[in-house]
């Protein structure tokens, strides 16, 4: 799938995209829905607010595993190493999160 040591993919690969979110169809964790969509064989499911609980983000520099609330909750930073997370990933929550 071409993803690398800090879940950098093909399709999102800047310093700051070093997150996977674990999709709750699979039980398995992606560095994009594009890699999920290419890769897993079925539509995604979106997680829904009740699941905000769910560790289902992964940081890929220090490999601490976020909530779902922590993640939308950190200000772009991870809360274990202060990584710098991608800003822009908030335009696509609705693919991965009920909002």
């Amino acid at each position: 799938m071409g993803v690398n040591e800090r879940t950098q993919c093909a399709h999102y690969h800047s310093e700051r995209d070093i997150i996977a979110i674990k999709f709750k169809c699979c039980d398995a964790f992606y560095a994009c829905i594009q890699c999920h969509n290419e890769t897993a064989g079925h539509a995604p499911v979106v997680w829904g607010r009740a699941e905000r609980s769910t560790e289902a983000i992964l940081c890929g520099n220090c490999y601490h595993t976020l909530s779902i609330a922590a993640y939308l909750a950190c200000h772009n930073t991870c809360p274990q190493c202060q990584a710098a997370f991608n800003p822009g990933c908030a335009n696509h929550y609705d693919l991965y999160f009920e909002m």
